[in-house]
């Protein structure tokens, strides 16, 4: 277990780079076949045990979605050779896959984050990626972004990793150059494949990278659990997850949501996992009266609980951060700096 103080994001890596140096932004389509339906089904594809989700499993018709995808400069669709890396970042409760973005500002015409990742492999500091902004909500009302604890909108983003595992990752790696290929399960592509991919989420995609990809518990409305939580937001414990580390060795969490399970029940679901997590990095401000608490929670006892199935593990608590992105770059800045690292894959 390590403890960092925070590296500022340098002030020139907030600035926009040349233009030939500069990544691109799109906007795509894809369908979504694992989604909570209006009827608070689990719509999926796939086999999946009604005990394992938590509610009765169904078929139906796909849904579609979008995300932003960041190229990196020089990417060639039909480049024979090349290669990326993969980032999904995940935005929070009242955003979309535009908050990394929009919700961050831009300076010299190009949004900050976009800025400080073209400055990152400009300087050679990290490899050129690609990042993956999607929607965390896996409901057909995506798009509201309202708090509504008896929402689906709400309820899709305790259920978003059945998206993430069958629509998004193969849409994204059947669709882009990248290294990894989820089509390879032998045990040889699946230790290969989950070197070449990362997530971090923010605030309600911080809880997202814990809850679902360590594997904690996902929530539901009161009014449907009949069950009362000490939250006081109107959610309450179901099931647990069972995890996503077949598919990422590397984690970040900033500051995330009070609906985060503790560290004791996330270290025991990284210690009966298949694969060591090689890094976890988790950050919040030491002002945030959202996530300070949460926070403090999901590191306590993690560590001790997870055994040698946790490998580098970061806790970095940001002097005088609140909740916002004065937070957010700082976890994004350091933690691209970090995944990918082959000193981690130990």
């Amino acid at each position: 277990m390590e403890n960092l103080h925070a590296t500022a994001v340098p002030a020139e890596y907030m600035r926009a780079v040349k233009k030939e140096l500069q990544g691109t932004l799109t906007e795509i389509e894809y369908p979504v076949r694992n989604y909570i339906n209006v009827s608070r089904l689990l719509v999926t594809d796939r086999h999946i045990e009604s005990a394992e989700a938590g509610r009765q499993t169904v078929s139906g018709d796909p849904i579609a979605k979008k995300c932003n995808i960041y190229l990196p400069s020089g990417y060639e669709e039909n480049a024979e050779g090349n290669r990326y890396n993969v980032l999904y970042l995940l935005h929070g409760v009242g955003g979309d896959p535009a908050e990394w973005l929009r919700g961050n500002g831009q300076i010299g015409g190009n949004f900050v984050l976009c800025n400080i990742l073209d400055n990152l492999i400009a300087e050679g500091e990290i490899d050129p990626l690609i990042a993956v902004f999607p929607n965390g909500r896996s409901a057909p009302d995506h798009m509201d972004r309202s708090f509504n604890s008896e929402g689906t909108n709400m309820l899709g983003f305790y259920y978003f990793d059945y998206e993430l595992r069958y629509d998004l990752i193969p849409f994204i790696e059947s669709t882009y150059r990248t290294y990894a290929d989820i089509t390879d399960t032998s045990a040889e592509g699946i230790a290969y494949n989950r070197l070449h991919r990362a997530i971090a989420g923010l605030s309600m995609g911080g809880m997202q990278c814990l809850n679902l990809i360590l594997g904690g518990y996902r929530c539901d409305s009161v009014a449907y659990t009949e069950n009362k939580h000490g939250w006081r937001n109107g959610l309450d414990t179901t099931v647990l997850a069972p995890g996503m580390l077949d598919l990422f060795a590397y984690v970040g969490v900033f500051s995330n949501a009070p609906t985060s399970s503790e560290g004791p029940v996330l270290g025991a679901s990284l210690a009966s996992a298949g694969h060591k997590l090689h890094l976890l990095y988790m950050t919040c401000g030491d002002r945030d009266e959202v996530s300070i608490g949460p926070y403090t929670k999901s590191i306590e006892g993690l560590a001790d609980a997870a055994g040698d199935k946790l490998g580098h593990f970061y806790r970095v608590l940001v002097p005088g951060g609140v909740h916002d992105f004065g937070v957010w770059n700082h976890g994004a800045y350091n933690f691209s700096r970090l995944a990918f690292s082959s000193s981690f894959a130990d």
